[in-house]
């Protein structure tokens, strides 16, 4: 059964943003969510990078809007990429970190981790307004991938999927580990970004194109571990400090030209008009030599502080771009809050159907953002990562002003912890929000300077805020229990 606020379908007020099929009804826009691999936010030309050329993304951002407070669910891949989904918060659906492959039974309940069959998705609430759908590329939601033992990508509403569980296996050049419908593909050759753009050509070419698609495109670029096509290699040789580098340099310009490729194909098929397109990343960058095989980790924070893992802005500030041309005038650039957590309710609208428990999601329906370039957010952003580099787990946006707490127990920094379950459910409960720091991110993007002396109003309220916000979601959170199957 699914959660209760998945209702039913409203197609009354829509005529706005979609187009007239021959018969004269109203067809919502088709979707396109592509999502990139440990991209950093200053990884893009149009968001400053001196070397890296990606033109087909610089084409997207002049044509569209140009997001420069994205944000990712989360600092990591498995909770963001649920976030994206559900609309919520990973921790409500329990998925507090990035899920191992299927192994031995460990002590945390870590095992048990995956996105369960209840959570319902963008692609489920979309087929019931007549959407056909795809994913391509990296899935990572769950740990016993391919498996009846867990729910798999059709479970959640795709027609069509065509995914690896986690990485690209053994990197992004030949690889041998995607599933195509739970059929096992095998060897292939080829980068990883071009054979996920040609698996979704190739669906594109298939679909009724009298009714909407909505297509998620996951790259595994520019995550470990990278290679990249020598030719792009040795163009950014010169402007490396090592070979390594340059194949970073390569995989994100690689990834883009696998996006020229699709946005080519949606022309020819006469479609770009009605296409929503958002580009962006499922968290920041990768710290360089972090682990053994993150040798080639040259993302760029740009001006932001801290890296992938950090509750500091980096950590899911990303790059964000939207394009309709059909729908928007693009060229500007937009400095209001978005999230990935965002995009359910804002498709919803789009696509009419209706969701009625719109409370029960963290994200807020932003497609005022396409009639008056603004966003309305009900609700402030908030990130609780147990595994967190820094100390500070607990984040929370709302407006201009953020705010990071540590979580105490006893006197002492709760420890980083990869999962919530039975065993250590009273001691994450039992922790306390203190040493608090506030910033001001318009004046300070860098988070260089605490300000909560200077504005003892706003911490007291922002204090405030986030002791009911995490509060809240502590109370929702899934917490894994061995004992009882499915949990």
């Amino acid at each position: 059964m699914r959660n209760s606020w998945f209702i039913a379908l409203s197609f009354l007020g829509i005529a706005s943003f979609g187009a007239c099929t021959q018969q004269g009804s109203v067809q919502p826009p088709n979707i396109i969510v592509i999502l990139c691999d440990d991209l950093g936010y200053g990884d893009l030309a149009s968001y400053g990078h001196p070397h890296i050329q990606t033109p087909n993304l610089d084409r997207l951002a002049g044509g569209g809007i140009r997001l420069t407070s994205c944000y990712s669910a989360a600092p990591v891949c498995s909770p963001s990429r649920v976030g994206l989904l559900t609309g919520r918060s990973p921790n409500r659906a329990g998925v507090y970190d990035w899920i191992p492959g299927a192994g031995n039974e460990r002590e945390d309940g870590r095992d048990l981790v995956h996105m369960r069959a209840s959570e319902t998705t963008i692609p489920a609430l979309l087929k019931t307004a007549g959407y056909q759908t795809c994913l391509a590329g990296k899935w990572h939601c769950n740990a016993k991938f391919n498996s009846p033992e867990q729910a798999q990508p059709s479970d959640f509403g795709f027609d069509w999927w065509f995914a690896t569980q986690n990485n690209a296996l053994p990197n992004h050049e030949d690889p041998v580990n995607f599933v195509r419908n739970g059929e096992e593909v095998g060897p292939m050759q080829g980068f990883s970004c071009q054979l996920v753009v040609t698996e979704a050509i190739d669906w594109l070419n298939r679909v009724d194109l009298e009714k909407p698609f909505y297509l998620q495109v996951c790259f595994h670029e520019p995550h470990e571990k990278v290679a990249s096509p020598t030719e792009l290699v040795k163009k950014y040789e010169p402007v490396s400090r090592n070979h390594d580098e340059a194949q970073y340099f390569a995989n994100v310009a690689n990834v883009d030209s696998a996006v020229g490729i699709l946005m080519d194909r949606i022309v020819t098929l006469g479609e770009e008009e009605n296409t929503l397109v958002i580009f962006t990343s499922d968290n920041g960058p990768e710290t360089l030599n972090r682990y053994t095989a993150a040798f080639r980790s040259y993302g760029s924070p740009g001006k932001l502080k801290g890296m992938k893992l950090w509750t500091h802005e980096a950590g899911f500030r990303v790059p964000g771009i939207i394009y309709w041309p059909g729908r928007m005038e693009g060229g500007f650039v937009l400095d209001t809050p978005v999230s990935s957590l965002d995009f359910l309710p804002t498709f919803c609208s789009l696509a009419g159907v209706d969701v009625v428990d719109r409370d029960q999601l963290d994200g807020t329906d932003i497609s005022t953002i396409f009639n008056r370039g603004e966003v309305n957010r009900t609700k402030p952003l908030l990130w609780c990562y147990y595994n967190a580099l820094n100390d500070h787990y607990v984040a929370m946006r709302d407006g201009d002003w953020k705010i990071i707490a540590k979580l105490s127990t006893e006197g002492n920094v709760l420890p980083r912890l990869s999962n919530l379950h039975k065993g250590n459910e009273a001691l994450v409960k039992g922790a306390v929000l203190e040493d608090h720091m506030l910033f001001k991110l318009s004046a300070d993007p860098s988070e260089v300077k605490d300000v909560s002396a200077d504005h003892p109003g706003e911490f007291t309220r922002m204090k405030e805020l986030l002791q009911d916000q995490y509060g809240e979601l502590l109370d929702d959170s899934h917490i894994w229990n061995r004992e009882i199957t499915g949990r």
